[in-house]
Formats: structure tokens, C-alpha cells, sequence
């Protein structure tokens, strides 16, 4: 069963700028990766799934509700970190944690308080003051602390440490364990590989794959034949390489890391827009 769905949803802001027909699901308990440099489509398509963006050509929808004509009953049950996260600067991170529950109308929980451990947080200083990466932290605690069935996280990870990446990856986890749908958006191909079932690939504002990791390694082997002195050495050789071994020759299959796989599809070139 599908929770988000995105069918011909076209932004088109001239000179080849927004996206195009894009159309893809993300179901029920799934993680979704989506990928794409700056300038790709990601984020005018997580607007539009958010309700900050009307869609004009498409349609996207969230357990069957329009995602712009429904957006408040949407965010009921919706953990959403947007790309560029925006805080009330002269607020405490404690007071701003206070203010998003009561506008989501969340009861004081253990949740909150373990989110916040978790992510070794110091809610208490101005949040003007506070680093990139705390700045982040928090948007994590906001995202997450209310419990939704449903993540939207644009560029989760932005700012935080290998340490902290590790743990927002075992939290992803564990909300996939509990049956919680995710959409994923992520420059960290580590992070990506290690959470989501399936992977859309946006260039140039249209989605070029939908599949997952392993049907897309599959597709993108790399095959080599190498050649060997003796039949006795190529038969060696392909035990050591987990190759095929015919008289001298050797047949060696490659999988590509998830990064190689997608710069396949950018060609190898630099695409931020």
C-alpha cells in the first residue's frame, strides 16, 4: 500500500529550472532514498508533498489526501526536516521545543527527552548561538518527537558529525522497525545504502531510475576478463576473486558502490546547479 503518491508532478520555472512528469510511490514501512545534486528537483518536489508549493500540472498526495488542499491534516501525522532549516533565533532550543509541542498539541514525553540524549543535544542556549550542527540536532528532536507515521527529511544529516550520521542512521532503522514510511533525501550515499529499500534518482528535474540498491547494482555490473598464464593460475584466480575460470581466462563480476551508480547516470561530470 502506498502512502506517498507523486504522478505527473511538473513545476516547470523556465530555462529547463523545476521538475518534469515526475512520478514515483514511496509504501507503507518503506524508506525511500531520494538523490540528486543542488539544482535537480528534490526539494521543489519535497515542497510540493509539504503543501508549501500549489501544484499546477500532477498531482501529489499523502494517505490519499491532497497534498496541498490537505496539508494541515497532513502535518498531523507528519516529521518533516526541511534543506534549509529556519528556528526563531532568539529562542532557547528548549523554549522552541516547547512552542512546537504546543502547536502540535504533544503531551511532555519520554520521546523527546531520549531524542535528545540520543543526539547529546544542550537545548538550553540561545539558538543563534548554536552551531550548524546543533542547529541540525534540533531539527532532528522537532522532526521526530511527536512520533509520526510518516518522515520527510530533507538533508537530515546536514552539519552532524560521522558519529552523530551513524546514530540518525540507527534511528532510521529503528523507525523502519516500527513500520514508519520515509522519504530520504540525502547526499550521503553511506546513508542512503544502509537505510532504504528503494532509490529515485532526479537529473535535470525528471526522475531517471526507480528500483532498489540491489536491482540497480545488478544492472550496473561491471564484467571483466582477465587472462592468465596457465589454466592452473586462472582457476586460482577466480577461486581468490570469485570469478569464472574457461582455460586461461577469467571472468570477473563487479558490483558498483551506490556513489559509482549514480554518477553513472551524471556521467562523471559536476552537476550542481
Amino acid at each position: 500500500m502506498s502512502v506517498i503518491e507523486i504522478s505527473h508532478l511538473t513545476r516547470d520555472y523556465g530555462s529547463g529550472k523545476g521538475i518534469f512528469d515526475v512520478t514515483f510511490q514511496v509504501n507503507e514501512g518503506e524508506v525511500f532514498g531520494f538523490l540528486g545534486p543542488n539544482g535537480a528537483g528534490k526539494t521543489t518536489t519535497i515542497r510540493h508533498l509539504i503543501g508549501f508549493i500549489r501544484n499546477k500540472a500532477g498531482q501529489c498526495t499523502i494517505n490519499g489526501l491532497d497534498c496541498w488542499r490537505d496539508s494541515a491534516k497532513i502535518h498531523q501525522s507528519l516529521g518533516y526536516i526541511p534543506g534549509e532549516i529556519s528556528f526563531f533565533d532568539d529562542m532557547t532550543g528548549t523554549d522552541y521545543l516547547k512552542f512546537v509541542s504546543k502547536y502540535k498539541g504533544i503531551a511532555e514525553s519520554g520521546r523527546q527527552k531520549e531524542l535528545i540524549e540520543r543526539f547529546e543535544l544542550n537545548p538550553e542556549g540561545k539558538i543563534r548561538k548554536m552551531s550548524k550542527g546543533m542547529k541540525q540536532k534540533l531539527g532532528i528532536v522537532t522532526a521526530f518527537m511527536n512520533d509520526p507515521d510518516i518522515l520527510i527529511l530533507d538533508e537530515p544529516t546536514s552539519g552532524l558529525d560521522p558519529l552523530m550520521q551513524n546514530r540518525f542512521i540507527e534511528l532510521i532503522a529503528d523507525e523502519k522497525n516500527k513500520g514508519k514510511t520515509v522519504l530520504l533525501s540525502s547526499h550521503i550515499f553511506e546513508e542512503v545504502e544502509r537505510t532504504c529499500d528503494r532509490i529515485g534518482i532526479i537529473k535535470d528535474g525528471k526522475l531517471v531510475t526507480v528500483d532498489s540498491v540491489e536491482t540497480l547494482r545488478e544492472r550496473h555490473m561491471r564484467t571483466y576478463t582477465v587472462s592468465l598464464n596457465t589454466p592452473e593460475e586462472a582457476s586460482e584466480f577466480a577461486k581468490d576473486f570469485g570469478g569464472t575460470a574457461s582455460g586461461v581466462n577469467v571472468t570477473v563480476a563487479s558490483k558498483l558502490s551506490l556513489e559509482s551508480i549514480f554518477m553513472d547516470y551524471y556521467g562523471g561530470g559536476h552537476n550542481d546547479q
